[in-house]
Order: structure tokens, then sequence, then C-alpha cells
């Protein structure tokens, strides 16, 4: 197959794994066409007359429509288990439609407590959701149809029939086959890693780092974790797994590769902006890898290689121009070959046997991953000191909120049409129907709006062309509804969009059909979708803001106990230990996707007083620990005797758990303990083991989610004020400090200078008198222990050439890179800073001024340093940083803007110590800050 093709259908796989949204299209579409036959023909057989015929076949779509999402399941026996209750759902709905037929408002009365007891039974499971809106329907059908007892006994037969015959195609054309699905998703997950290739070629084939790529890069990261998940789902399937398969092997492959396609990503993110020499030679990899030339792709795999090491064997400063992470693309271009070419391969390995029990991190939701609702369940409504609804579970909550919304919904609908007001009803029914907080109800109902509105012009023009066609009539009908379905999980105006030219459709054969109809059917919507959203905004509301904390406070809790088996797994390296973290990995994936969900509308400028930026940068921290959580596993599993520093892993935790103690973007006072106890521990053993501790795999990953607890914590880690005697080299030059102490004069000095601070109760300010106010600016002073060591000197590099590309392990003296990006608090970007570091002795080993797109990029030898980013009209930051040899430290970092000219040192960053000087706070203490 020529790559362009293969690429294309790994396009078409990837957009759907397992075919999950073809098969409930097709399963749509196909039953109630055949549904539509197999009704006619029974209306004909039993002589029940034009308008009997036209009823049993409208009746027994909508229950062929409802039975192809209800009957998903691979077991016959559950899906007959499921269709018994069809009919008496219905039924039940009828019997009383019929019942209070005759009178007006007790119909409309009791129609407004239907609606209540259709939403009620959600919370009794899966299968009542349909049960709730088969007895709606068939209320709906008794009531408005007219329909009298004589009736009733055609109707029914009609809802067996339709019944019976959705449950024969769930068993035998249309049944679902969990090995056929399991291995479609399995070979998505390959469509969507070679995607991300595709969005990794397209970023390095800008000339400077496109912000658009890289946030469509990060996208496609996050969709390859999605299809992870989904293989983690159907593994528990029975039957899913071919004979000899192992699941926990299975999980522990997707793991592998996942890693290593994290690693091309992130090796393409650091080459973007590089020289067009290097992205020349790296764009070839990801290029050949995205068309499936696997062989292609190692060779320029090897090129790529072979050409990092000779610029590194030639100059010690080529490494400066990004051929450290160059050669990290080749290797992880090679690792995935090499997992793509054994991806048939039996996943079997010792540590497993295929009796081992599995236990999947996320279960299935008629067969697919659950989507926002499930998040939302757990979470308590607005008012619930006051309100008693507020205490009741989200299915009762929305009973009462729908019961509110119909009544309001038959009031104002009637202003508007005494006989079509059910559109509004019907709107403000399904605003509750897959939501779960406020902005997913406004969303809905702003969708089902907008694609009434588009698709009331596209029926009219339908319906002129199809007029007098019955045949052309029905193929529009099916193709909308497999059209509506195929496309309803992208967005469901889509849906709407194809229904509303259905009800064209429908419309046109009753020769009801107009302009003005549909126009009246579009402010019906919207009156029905505005009451829905007022009533979901007013009455026991579930805040948004609220989901996404219970989300994040379940992702860190998910979080910390995963670190906690870690500090276990260190302590005492077990298989079964290794085997849970696998599990624990992947169900703190799915915390990230639970929690991107909920999250997705602060994404929008939906929400009052909501950054958008800010809200994407806080959810790619959260995203990132499930990245360096399985960075851990991972190494945990290849090391033999793992050792490592238990205690941090353990740290860690407490500090994870901590974090959930205060609002979003806060932290406790008492996360600050455990995060500096980490860090010293980190820290220390980086310093002191000699030739590599920079490069363990097991202390990185712990440093990176150092890092990010850290930034997840900001701000509200308080200081302490506590001062070890120091000497400060200066990082904003020409600006003047003066250091006071109770034992001598103070003395002013330039930044430059270093400073000698001998007493805990100095502390260190501008000298106002010596700078006019305007030309005070805030700096950075780091400081070293006392003496002032020199440098020492860096070993000669060796040219030997190296044996084994993928085991290589570099020392201490290889370049390792500090990459990331610097933005406001408001999500912009900064391009007027620089950035330097130090090392250990206080000595600054670079200088890096941020790009046009507030990207950075700065190489050194691997080992310990602290950093310091500083821009006009910002306050700066110092972090400390443990670099690994030829590997990319990300780290991203938020400024905030400066008010004022008064300022004061009061930050300490302690691997040596940074002093950050803030304007406003004259005459403030010297602090320690713990990072």
């Amino acid at each position: 197959m020529p790559g362009w093709l293969a690429e294309f259908w790994d396009r078409v796989v990837a957009s759907d794994p397992g075919l999950a949204r073809l098969r409930m299209a097709g399963s749509g579409a196909v039953g109630v066409a055949s549904t539509l036959g197999v009704e006619y023909l029974f209306a004909t057989l039993t002589r029940a007359g034009a308008e009997g015929t036209l009823i049993a076949m409208l009746l027994g779509a909508v229950v062929a429509m409802m039975g192809s999402m209800a009957l998903t399941d691979s077991s016959a026996l559950a899906n007959l288990r499921a269709a018994v209750f069809f009919p008496v759902a219905v039924g039940i709905g009828m019997i009383i439609g019929v019942a209070v037929g005759d009178h007006a408002d007790l119909m409309l009365s009791v129609f407004v407590l239907v609606m209540f007891a259709a939403v009620f039974v959600r919370r009794f499971g899966v299968p009542y959701f349909f049960y709730g809106f088969m007895g709606w329907m068939g209320y709906f059908f008794a009531s408005f149809l007219h329909a009298t007892l004589p009736m009733m006994p055609a109707l029914l037969a009609a809802v067996l029939v339709s019944s019976a015959w959705a449950l024969l195609l769930s068993i035998t054309v249309l049944r679902t086959n969990p090995h056929r699905t399991l291995r479609r998703i399995v070979r998505a997950f390959d469509a969507r890693a070679r995607a991300v290739a595709r969005a990794g070629a397209d970023l390095l084939d800008q000339p400077t780092t496109s912000p658009r790529q890289l946030r469509r890069l990060r996208a496609q990261q996050t969709r390859l974790a999605e299809v992870a998940l989904m293989v983690e789902a159907w593994s528990a399937e029975p039957r899913a797994l071919p004979t000899g398969w192992s699941a926990p092997a299975l999980r522990r492959r997707l793991i592998d590769a996942q890693q290593t396609i994290d690693g091309l990503a992130a090796s393409a993110e650091a080459l973007a902006g590089c020289t067009e020499t290097l992205r020349a030679l790296a764009l070839p990899v990801l290029d050949r890898l995205a068309r499936r030339d696997d062989l292609g792709a190692n060779r320029a795999a090897y090129a790529l290689a072979d050409a990092a090491e000779n610029a590194v064997s030639r100059s010690a400063d080529s490494a400066a121009s990004g051929w450290w992470p160059a050669r990290h693309l080749a290797v992880a271009a090679l690792e995935f070959v090499a997992l793509a070419r054994r991806a048939e391969a039996l996943p079997r390995e010792l540590a497993y046997s295929i009796a081992d029990e599995f236990e999947p991190a996320v279960t299935l939701a008629m067969g697919n991953l659950p989507g926002a609702p499930a998040v939302a369940s757990e979470v308590p409504a607005r008012g619930g000191r006051w309100n008693p609804l507020a205490r009741m579970d989200l299915p009762s909550r929305q009973a009462v909120q729908v019961a509110i919304a119909g009544a309001l919904a038959i009031v104002a609908g009637r202003e508007l049409s005494e006989t079509r007001y059910y559109w509004a009803v019907i709107a403000a029914f399904v605003m509750f129907t897959g939501t779960g907080t406020r902005a997913d109800t406004f969303l809905k109902g702003f969708n089902r709006v907008l694609g009434t509105l588009v698709g009331l012009f596209a029926s009219i023009w339908l319906v002129d062309l199809t007029a007098g066609h019955t045949n052309w009539v029905l193929v529009v009908i099916v193709g909308s509804i497999f059209c509506g379905f195929y496309l309803m999980r992208l967005s469901y105006a889509y849906m709407i969009f194809f229904i509303t030219i259905m009800v064209g459709q429908l419309y046109s054969v009753l020769h009801e059909f107009s302009g003005g109809f549909l126009v009246l059917r579009l402010e019906e919507t919207a009156i029905g979708a505005v009451i829905g959203f007022v009533v979901a905004l007013v009455v026991v509301p579930l805040s948004t803001r609220d989901t996404v904390r219970n989300a994040r406070d379940e992702l860190l809790t998910a979080l910390a106990d995963l670190l906690d088996r870690t500090a276990q797994h260190l302590d005492e390296p077990s298989a079964p230990s290794a085997a849970l973290l696998d599990q624990l990995a992947r169900g703190l994936d799915d915390r990230v996707r639970r929690l991107a969900l909920v999250a997705k509308p602060l994404t929008r400028p939906l929400l009052w007083g909501n950054s958008p930026p800010q809200a994407r940068h806080r959810l790619a921290l959260y995203m990132a620990t499930a990245t360096h959580a399985r960075e851990l596993t991972a190494a945990l599993r290849r090391t033999d005797r793992p050792a490592g520093p238990a205690d941090a892993g353990r740290a860690l935790a407490t500090a994870a758990r901590q974090i959930t103690e205060a609002p979003v973007g806060q932290v406790q006072p008492a996360a600050a303990d455990p995060l500096a106890e980490a860090d010293e521990i980190l820290f220390a053993r980086c310093d002191t083991v000699p030739g590599g501790r920079a490069n363990d795999p097991i202390i990185q990953p712990l440093i990176r989610l150092h890092h990010l607890l850290r930034a997840i914590a900001e701000p509200g880690i308080p200081t302490q004020p506590e001062l070890a005697p120091t000497a400060a080299v200066g990082t904003a030059a020409g600006t003047r400090v003066e250091a006071e102490s109770p034992a001598g004069p103070a003395h002013p000095v330039d930044v430059t200078d270093p400073v000698d601070v001998t007493d805990p109760a100095v502390h260190v300010q501008v000298a106002e008198s010596s700078v006019p106010a305007p030309r005070l600016r805030p700096g950075i002073i780091v400081a070293a222990p006392l003496p002032l060591a020199p440098p020492a000197p860096a070993e000669p590099k060796s040219t030997e050439p190296k044996s084994e590309l993928e085991s290589e392990s570099e020392s201490e003296s290889a370049e390792g890179v500090l990459a990331g990006a610097v933005t406001s608090e408001a999500g912009r970007p900064i391009d007027n800073g620089v950035v330097l570091l130090f090392d250990p002795t206080g000595r600054q080993v670079a200088r890096r001024h941020l790009d046009n797109d507030g990207h950075y990029r700065v190489e050194a030898h691997g080992g310990s340093y602290v950093a310091t980013v500083s821009a006009d009209g910002y306050l700066p930051k110092a972090l400390r940083v443990c670099l690994s040899a030829d590997r990319t430290t990300q780290t991203d970092l938020t400024l905030t803007p400066t008010t004022g000219h008064g300022s004061t040192i009061s930050e300490k960053v302690d691997i040596s110590h940074s002093y950050v000087i803030q304007p406003n706070f004259a005459n403030r203490p010297i602090a320690r800050d713990p990072r």
C-alpha cells in the first residue's frame, strides 16, 4: 500500500477506535430501516389500516432506535434480559397516557410526573436509562395521539414485534464481537501513534515553533491515551483476548509503547525552532513513521543519530544546537519500530501467567468509556447546607430539575402554540440527558438550537427534492439516522441537524410540512433550551468548578496512591507490586481523562472570571503527571533491583494529598514541608552520587513529579524566616542593593558583586537612595555556600564511537537540556525575558533570551542547577533543576506582573540559594523558599 494511502487509512481507523461510531450508526440505520419493513408487513397482515400502519411503523422505529443503543452487550442473555422489559416500559407509559388522555389539564400534570419518573429511574443502572425514556415515549404516543383502550392491543403488539426484532438483530447480524473489537482498538492505538508522528513532523516543518501545531501535537497524545484506556477496558470483556494472550502483559506493552511515543513527541517539541539543518535531518524520521515506512524511518533514525554523535565528537558547542534531543528522537523512533515489528506477537511475559486475575482501571458504559455525567455523579450540588434537594444523588436532582423545566416549558410553549408545545418540552427534557454540570447543560442546549437552525434550511431544501418520491424519502430518513448517530459523539449539534432533516421528511409524508412549521419548531426548541438552562442554573445547580475540583482531587489521590506503592516497591521489590503499579498508572490515565472531560468548559470563554489559557496550562500540568507516573512504573519494571529514595516518594504522596485540601490554584501550608523534604532527598541524591544520578531512571521521574506538584501547588506555599550564611551572586546588573546586619554597618554593593551575609537576622533591600525609583527593576540573587568554590574542570569528551545506541548511558559531563515556555498569568507568552543558569558554586553557566513565543532552551552538563527567569514588568522566578545527560527537562513557567517600585529580596531557592527582589514588599525580612 502506498505511503499516502496507508496514512489516509490510519487516519480513518484512528478517528473511530474499534469502529464504535460506525457500529452504532450502522446498527441504528439497519435497525430502523428493517423495523419499518417488519412493522409494515405486520400491520398489513393484521389489516391495521393506513393510520394503524403508520402509527405502528413510527412506534416500532422509536423502539428500534433505542434498542440499537441499549442492546450492545456481547452476551445474548444480557441483551435478552434488557429487551424483555422494553414492552413493559412502553406499555406502562401507554396505559397511563390512555387513562388521562381525555382530560387536558390532568394529562399535562401527569406528563410532568412521567418526566420526573423517567429520569429518577436512572439511579438504578444503565438499562433503566432506556426504560425511563421508553416509558416517557409510550406516554407521549398515547396521550398526544389520543389513543383509546381498544387501540392498546395493536399498539402493544407493534412494540412487541419491534422489541423482538431488535433483540434478534442484536444477537445475530449486529452482535458485538469482543475479540474483533479489541483487535480493532489495538489497531487504532497504532494508527493514533502514527498520528502523533505526523503532528511532530508538521511541527518540525515550521521554521519557528508554531503554537497551533504544538497544541495539535499534544492533542494527539491525549487521543492516544484515550485509546489505551479503551484497550484496557475491552481487555476485561469475556472472550475479548485471543487464546494465550495475557491482559496484564498487553497493558504493559501499551504502556511501554505509549512512553516511547511520548518521548518521540517531547523530542520533536524540543527540536522545534532549531536550525534548519537539524530539522531537515529529524523531519524524515517522523514523516516516514507517519506513512508506515518503518524501514525508511529506521534508516533515517540511524542517520540522525550518527550525525548527532559526530557533531558532539567534533565540538563541545555542537550540543547547544539541539543535537541531544535529535538523538533522543532517533532512539525513540528505533524503539517504536521495534515495538511495531512484534505487535502481533503473543503479549505474554514470565512475570505473569495466563490465569492471572486482571482488574481493569476503567470499565465500559454502553461499549464506550464513561462520559462527563459519570464524573459529576459524585459531586454534591450547591446549597447543600440549607436545601435538602442538594443532598440527593445526581439522577434524583435531575429528576426534580426536569420536572420543573418540563412544567415551565409546557406553560411557555403553549403560549406560542397550543398543539406543538411538546417540542419545547422535548428540548427541556433532553437538556438533562447525558449532562452533569451547568456548563454541560448550556452547551447541550446551545448545540440543540444550533443544529435545529442549520437543519431547518437543509430540511426545506431536501423536502423540495424528495416531494412525491416515497423511496427517496425513506433513503433520506435512514441516511439521516446513520449520519446523526455517527457524528453524535463529535458534536450533539450534528445529531440534531440530521434529526431536523428527518422530522421534515416525516411531516412531508403526513402533508403537514411548511417553512413556517419548521420555524415554529425552532422557536419551541429555543424556548425549551433556555428554560432548561435557567433551571439547571438556579435549581440545585451543579457547579463546573466544583466538579473540576472533585476530579482534580481524585487525580491527586490516585497519584499519591501510586507514589506510596512506589515507595513500598523500592523498599521491597516484587513482581506483583510491579503489576499493581501498572494498574495504578492506567488508573491515573483515566483520572486525567475524567478531569479533561469536566474541565473542557473552562478551556472556553464560557464561565465568568475564567481564563481559558490558564485553564489549559493547568490542565497540561495534570496531564503531565500521568506521563511521568508511567515513566516511573516502567523504570521500576526495567530495573532488576530498583534502588531509589523511597522517602521522597512518600513525601510527594503526602504533598499530593495535602494539595487537595485547598481550592484549585492554592495549597495548604502543610504541603510546603513534604515538598521541601522531597526536594532535599532528590537533589541531595542527584548531587552526591558520582556520574549519573542525574541519569537515574527512577530519580528522574520523581524529580519531574516534584516539579509538577510544585507548579500545581503555586501560589500559596508560604516561606519560612530562615537564613544560612551565604555569599550572593546577582543576576540583574546595574541595580544596587545593600546588606544590613546588626553586627555591622550596611554597605551598598552592585548586584553583580558577592555579598557576604554572616548573620541570620540580615535582610537585603534595594538601596532606593542610590537608584532612582523609575529604574528599580525586580531581580534575583543566587547565593552559594561560603566560600565560593572554583568550578570543577570539565572532563574531556571521548571521541570513541558508541556500540549500542539504545543502551548507551551518558556520563555526568554529557549535555542536558532545559526547555520550556514562559507565560504571564493571563496565558500570554512573554518575549522580553532572559533565562540564566547557575551551578552549585554560584557560577553562571548559561544565558538565553526568550524567543517571540516565550520559549527558551538552555544546554548544560548533566547535574544540579538554579535557573532564574526575569522579564521587564514581571516578578522574576528561580527554581532548582536537575539536568539529565542526553535528555530534555521540560519546565514551563508563569510570571506575575509587578506593581510599584519598592523592592526587597524575599525568596530563596536552595541548591545553592536564590533570593528574589520583589516590588511593594519593602523592609520585609528574607525568608526561605523551600523550592
